[in-house]
């Protein structure tokens, strides 16, 4: 009795092990469809550059995020149609939480170039692909 009992035990603790990476897979995939979404109820002309991580190291992946959060906040909608749409959109990406290494990084966010919302947001993409990865 007792070794069933320390065996189910066991496969319960593995099964939790197991759900918890794949749940957050799950969450970025979720954020990528987000940021998807949000691409074509962005004001891409006569708007400010945003600065914009690319490819950043593994140790600067927390402070890329906390980047693109902040730039978040400072996309326009297109126009007043899409407004309460972009509204939902941008409050989903920027109240997302990044699980930080614990690594510093030597970079800033004024560190990066500055593009388009567009390009912004394409990059934005491109990093939470390399986090599924």
């Amino acid at each position: 009795m007792e070794r069933m009992i320390i065996f189910c035990m066991l496969c319960f603790c593995s099964s939790m092990a197991l759900t918890a990476a794949p749940y957050r897979i799950v969450k970025y995939k979720q954020l990528l469809k987000t940021i998807r979404r949000l691409e074509p109820t962005v004001k891409d002309k006569d708007v400010e550059l945003l600065h914009t991580p690319e490819n950043p190291v593994d140790e600067c992946l927390f402070t890329a995020v906390t980047c693109f959060q902040s730039g978040i906040l400072k996309l326009q909608p297109a126009n007043s149609q899409v407004n309460s749409t972009f509204t939902q959109t941008t409050k989903v990406l920027k109240n997302f939480t990044f699980r930080n290494p614990g690594k510093q990084c030597e970079s800033s966010c004024e560190s990066y170039n500055k593009k388009n919302p567009k390009e912004f947001l394409k990059s934005f993409a491109n990093l939470l692909r390399k986090v599924i990865r």
